[in-house]
């Protein structure tokens, strides 16, 4: 079995249909979990206070922002290279879950930058690069509602989604290039030999699984709804041709 199959629409949705509700009913069991385990039972930060407790919701949330543009960027580069429509129709489904994470994590970031910095923004190289993939998001959108001719869209959308990706990428590894700044560098990471302690690692591990999931269902969800769309649309041109 060729994994190119689920690019036939209807097998893509005789195929993920059945398991959206479970992923959506495993993901809300584990952010309900996580989020009630890190916010009520992980004791308070030396340094910040319960003010780290922002961590569970800012973390993942920034972590989707930048893994969904990366979604988006290798479903737009098979769109490009093998022609298939369900690619193409899930970069634009993922785009508008992506643009949420991302407002979740601006928002929070300021939330827990106030107290730790005196400032809620500051034009430091990752939150700037990470408002710059935001506007991103918003052209991404923007471009596929102004182009009448899908193909089109998607191709315009394909070639704007691998220019913002370098955003991405900054938006990752700032701190990695530019030695200065108010922004930490990452919490959790697999190329580091230590992360935050264990007692705020595992909820933060769960929350994250969450937040994974509940993308994975709301972008198979939303790209099976593309393609019917799609359909429609098709049918009704050709009603009035």
């Amino acid at each position: 079995m060729s994994i190119w199959e689920y690019a036939n629409p209807k097998k893509f949705i005789a195929t993920t249909t059945p398991l959206v509700p479970w992923l959506l009913g495993v993901s809300i069991a584990l952010l309900v979990g996580g989020l009630i385990w890190g916010f009520f039972f992980t004791p308070d930060d030396f340094r910040q206070g319960s003010t780290v407790k922002i961590f569970y919701l800012h973390v993942p949330s920034a972590l989707m922002a930048i893994n969904v543009w990366f979604m988006m960027l290798i479903t737009s580069l098979v769109w490009l290279v093998r022609r298939h429509h369900v690619s193409a129709l899930a970069a634009r489904a993922a785009a508008p879950i992506g643009i949420i994470m991302t407002v979740m994590a601006l928002i929070t970031g300021a939330i827990w930058g106030q107290p730790m910095w005196g400032t809620w923004w500051a034009w430091d190289p990752r939150l700037t690069s990470f408002l710059i993939l935001f506007l991103f998001y918003l052209g991404y959108m923007a471009l596929w509602e102004a182009i009448e001719d899908p193909d089109t869209a998607a191709d315009l959308t394909s070639v704007l989604c691998i220019v913002g990706s370098v955003f991405a990428v900054l938006s990752r590894y700032a701190v990695n290039f530019w030695n200065q700044g108010l922004h930490q560098p990452a919490s959790l990471s697999l190329d580091k030999e230590e992360n935050v302690a264990d007692v705020f690692w595992y909820p933060a591990l769960v929350c994250i699984a969450g937040f994974v999931l509940l993308f994975v269902a709301l972008v198979l969800m939303r790209t099976a709804t593309e393609i019917r769309v799609r359909r429609i649309k098709a049918l009704e041109a050709r009603m009035r041709s």
